[in-house]
């Protein structure tokens, strides 16, 4: 049997890693009956309270079914994250003009990004978080540089600018979404990354964060599929994103692309199903 000292001791030396650099880690404590708090966790902190035995000490049992996870993120996203909250609508239209007015709070969230990038230590869905925001937030950027603008494809070359330097290399939103986000075999980061258009799934009005990510994309996934102006669904026939086409091998790594669709659609598809796909809105999102 462990003691609360030596639980106490693990908190402060886990608590002291600062900065955002820290170290992911999850701490997991068996509940029992008397419950401990040890800090009060800022609001854009990812913590969940600690459950002690009444004599303190854990069980020899390890993690259960009802064990509390300590989570601290590797990255603070709560500059982007209030950035959405106040510019970006519950549908996704973006307000560039007004968060062009808030373009030294814009860009301290992207210099951030950029002076601390993902390291081994990360966890997956840290990594995942970090690079999903920093696409949503280039991409924002990008039209910021070229605004007022009627659509993104109205800007040379939109994709493959290299504007950003990231520690020593200079990234474009192709080599993030091509060579990191798709490499790390997470299909709905197609519905969580934009492109600043109509037909793109839409922007979230939330950050993403390592901690609620696999909920946020399934969310986003669900939402997208269940929006008629992009997907019309049903039993024999559907009509779909070209999305879909445009990563079919992405769609299909655990099964056909119709197993994925009824995977995340209230509608049951059948595999012989008619296939057709929209027209992609290339409009600006506002």
């Amino acid at each position: 049997m462990k003691y609360l000292s030596a639980l106490i001791v693990t908190l402060i030396f886990t608590l002291s890693c600062c900065g955002l650099q820290q170290t992911t880690q999850d701490k997991a404590i068996e509940t029992n009956t008397s419950e401990v708090v040890f800090a009060e966790p800022k609001k854009e902190d990812n913590f969940t309270k600690i459950s002690l035995e009444e004599d303190g000490t854990i069980s020899d049992d390890s993690i259960t079914e009802t064990t509390e996870i300590i989570y601290t993120e590797a990255f603070d996203h709560a500059i982007f994250n209030a950035l959405l909250k106040k510019h970006v609508s519950e549908n996704g239209n973006v307000n560039y003009k007004s968060i062009k007015s808030e373009s030294k709070t814009f860009q301290r969230y992207i210099d951030l990004l950029k002076l601390h990038q993902p390291n081994d230590d990360w966890t997956k869905n840290d990594k995942l978080a970090y690079w999903i925001n920093a696409y949503n937030a280039l991409t924002i950027d990008l039209i910021l540089r070229n605004y007022p603008t009627k659509s993104i494809k109205d800007i040379k070359d939109p994709w493959d600018q290299r504007l950003w330097k990231f520690g020593n290399t200079w990234q474009n939103l192709n080599d993030i979404e091509h060579e990191i986000l798709r490499k790390m075999n997470e299909p709905r980061i197609h519905f969580a990354i934009v492109c600043a258009s109509v037909s793109c799934p839409k922007l979230q009005n939330t950050a993403f964060t390592a901690s609620n990510l696999d909920q946020q994309l399934t969310d986003a996934t669900k939402e997208f599929l269940a929006d008629t102006s992009k997907n019309e669904l049903s039993k024999d026939n559907i009509k779909i994103s070209k999305i879909f086409r445009w990563f079919k091998d992405d769609f299909e790594q655990n099964g056909s692309l119709i197993d994925f669709l009824n995977k995340y659609s209230d509608i049951t598809i059948s595999e012989s199903t008619k296939k057709s796909y929209t027209d992609y809105n290339w409009n600006l999102n506002d």
